[in-house]
């Protein structure tokens, strides 16, 4: 086939437009900053985690102080009661023994409650610092989230551009070249190849294999409009001095 040397310059024009394209598409696939944004995320989730579970245990823990004061306040009530009966003089001596025996068994009851709700109050605060910091943590990965994925929206919108600036670019060249030219160029990139690239030297631009130098002879001998395939990997091998 021959191609002019205008539609073998407007090719190669075309074929550095695809590289940029595929570069785009790299960059967009293994993008850095969208790699921030799912370390960020996950790093917020797992700090959510953390704090839910300090969240139940506080809830476990005001499970526990309510039932202490409860129990501490059925003490208080019996043992108001039965001080009442002994101010009353009501009783016998047999029941008066008795009534002391059980205040200073409710006393001791009174204070063994007393005592462990102190403690459990006191791990209520160690936990409730704990959530405020957990909290302060959460809203700091939750701003530096917030700033990774603007970085990372921005960065979309840049390739988002490149890539409709390209692909207009694309499609231009594209228009100019003959309807042949274009088939033979875009069956060889469907084939996951580059489609074109410049003779340099005997090595191909596109598969980077030096050309052997009986293909080279045959190459050399080619008029300019010539069409010319690398023999390695198919790509259209131009002769132009860029």
């Amino acid at each position: 086939m021959k191609a002019e040397i205008d539609q073998q310059r407007t090719l190669l024009t075309l074929a550095e437009v695809d590289a940029e394209l595929r570069r785009i598409a790299h960059r967009a696939a293994n993008l850095t900053e969208q790699q921030e944004v799912d370390r960020l995320q996950e790093q917020h989730q797992v700090a959510n985690d953390q704090l839910a579970v300090v969240g139940i245990a506080l809830e476990d823990l005001d499970g526990e102080i309510t039932k202490l004061e409860s129990e501490i306040e059925s003490v208080r009530q019996r043992e108001e009661r039965d001080r009442g009966l002994l101010a009353g003089g009501t009783v016998n001596a047999k029941q008066l023994s008795e009534l002391q025996h059980e205040l200073e068994t409710l006393e001791r009851r009174q204070a063994s409650l007393e005592d462990s709700l102190l403690e459990v109050m006191e791990r209520r605060e160690a936990l409730q610092a704990q959530q405020s910091e957990q909290l302060a943590r959460v809203d700091e990965l939750q701003t530096e989230l917030s700033a990774a994925q603007s970085a990372r929206d921005k960065a979309l919108a840049e390739i988002n551009a490149a890539r409709e600036g390209c692909g207009a670019r694309r499609s231009s060249l594209a228009g100019a070249l003959v309807p042949e030219l274009l088939t033979i160029y875009e069956k060889q990139t469907e084939r996951g190849g580059v489609g074109a690239a410049v003779l340099q030297g005997r090595r191909c631009g596109a598969c980077r294999i030096e050309i052997d130098r009986g293909e080279m002879a045959r190459i050399t001998a080619a008029e300019p409009n010539d069409l010319l395939r690398c023999p390695e990997c198919g790509a259209v091998l131009l002769r132009l001095k860029v």
